[in-house]
């Protein structure tokens, strides 16, 4: 049986460093499978269906960032009652949530399918490329289900405190999808439509892999799905929604920063999106995190152990600050030799270096962010870390960005958005400090 961590007792520092490794691997590893996919689209079928399936890839990006939010509510619930070592209610809740998240996912994939050209005009999808998003976009749709469960998976596992088992399946996700690519794109024909099957494929196996796995190892007490109690379905929605809506603000928000961007031209566009390839690399460990300290916080949590719950706050913070200054530091050092990784244009190139120079003293506050939203968030605290949320990306990165580059040009898009990680972070430390949070209670718990 694999290794599964009671975050209630043991040592906080050596069990953050060996329980958060493996979901910075994981989340690599998902890095890179959207960027094989790219690559062998761009090369075997070239500009065209590249352009049909990363403007398909915005609206699949968009769903996927509410399943995130989803799967952060179960992280929540479920590594709760595992710290209370309730294993009725484990299993009840994880019923709920197989229940609840197949019926959102057939929903999903019924909609989607029907709705699909309509979304893709809604982005303005050039007419020329509209057929080739469409095939791309309803298949995946058809999949969903299988998107669905190859995260929740993972996430009842790291809420029991497993998280090498889901970095298996996302590894068997990613090199089926390395070997299904060309084979489906080039070598059935099958172009656009092609990349989408393999995609949905590899996630499909992973995830009927990932449920065989922990059915035979008993890792987690599934069951046949039966109808959940109205309680559990509320709790789920009312933790569920507002996580959800979480990752789409941030989404949502992202895409106004590039509104931003594009105004200074094609340079300036081309450089930021290097450096954005680069940005989603750095901040791998602060994700990574985030999501250790939600479920590590969730079990002690569970049995109000509030004493620990600080404890894991201030090792994550620390193990933090010192992973982000050696990027940091890195990123000064190299930063141009990583851009022209990606690009080659000299213009472009000196943008994206000035901006991840200036960016690398800025990172650190982020990654607070990361570490004690994740905290409020295992006490349940959803509404809360979604008006944080609103206020981080709303209220302070959006207009100090376009404040900063109306002043600084384009320089001053770095200094916007490090501006913003800061009052951020500050906003974060002061909820964390002085917030109701810790007087959620998700359960009702005999003493």
């Amino acid at each position: 049986m694999k290794k599964q961590y009671d975050f209630t007792e043991g040592n906080i520092f050596k069990q953050l460093i060996f329980f958060s490794g493996p979901i910075i691997l994981a989340n690599l590893l998902q890095t890179s499978y959207q960027v094989v996919d790219s690559l062998w689209v761009g090369n075997l079928l070239g500009a065209d269906a590249l352009g049909a399936v990363a403007i398909s890839g915005a609206i699949i990006f968009t769903v996927l960032s509410f399943v995130i939010g989803l799967n952060n509510a179960a992280l929540t619930i479920l590594s709760q009652q595992k710290g209370q070592g309730n294993r009725q209610g484990l299993k009840n809740y994880l019923n709920a949530f197989v229940v609840t998240l197949t019926f959102l996912a057939i929903i999903l994939s019924v909609f989607g399918y029907i709705l699909s050209e309509q979304l893709l005009m809604l982005l303005g999808t050039p007419n020329e490329l509209l057929p080739l998003a469409m095939d791309y976009l309803r298949i995946n749709f058809v999949g969903m289900l299988f998107l669905f469960g190859y995260n929740f998976i993972s996430t009842v596992l790291r809420s029991i405190g497993d998280s090498k088992s889901p970095l298996k399946f996302v590894l068997i996700a990613v090199v089926l999808n390395i070997f299904l690519d060309p084979l489906f794109i080039a070598g059935f024909n099958f172009g656009v439509k092609g990349a989408a099957y393999a995609t949905i494929i590899a996630q499909g196996i992973a995830f009927l892999y990932g449920l065989y796995f922990v059915l035979r190892n008993k890792l987690a007490p599934f069951q046949v799905p039966k109808k959940p109690q109205l309680h559990e379905v509320k709790l789920i929605l009312n933790l569920g929604i507002p996580a959800g809506l979480q990752m789409s603000v941030i989404s949502a928000g992202s895409a106004a920063i590039l509104s931003v961007v594009t105004v200074f031209g094609g340079s300036v566009v081309g450089g930021f999106g290097a450096a954005q390839r680069i940005d989603s690399i750095i901040m791998l460990p602060a994700h990574a995190l985030g999501t250790a300290v939600n479920s590590m916080a969730g079990q002690n949590i569970g049995v109000s152990n509030w004493r620990r719950v600080h404890q894991i706050t201030k090792y994550g913070l620390l193990y933090n600050l010192t992973i982000m200054c050696l990027i940091g530091i890195c990123i000064v050092l190299f930063a141009e030799h990583g851009v022209r990784l990606f690009i080659q244009e000299e213009e472009a190139v000196k943008f994206a270096s000035q901006y991840l120079r200036i960016m690398a003293f800025c990172f650190p506050f982020l990654g607070i962010n990361f570490i004690l939203n994740g905290v409020v968030r295992a006490a349940g605290a959803m509404y809360q870390v979604l008006v944080l949320n609103i206020i981080s990306f709303w209220v302070l990165r959006y207009p100090l960005t376009y404040l900063f580059s109306s002043v600084y040009d384009e320089v001053g898009i770095a200094f916007g958005l490090g501006a913003s990680f800061i009052i951020s972070s500050i906003l974060a430390s002061a909820y964390y400090r002085y917030g109701k949070w810790r007087k959620k209670e998700l359960f009702q718990v005999d003493k």
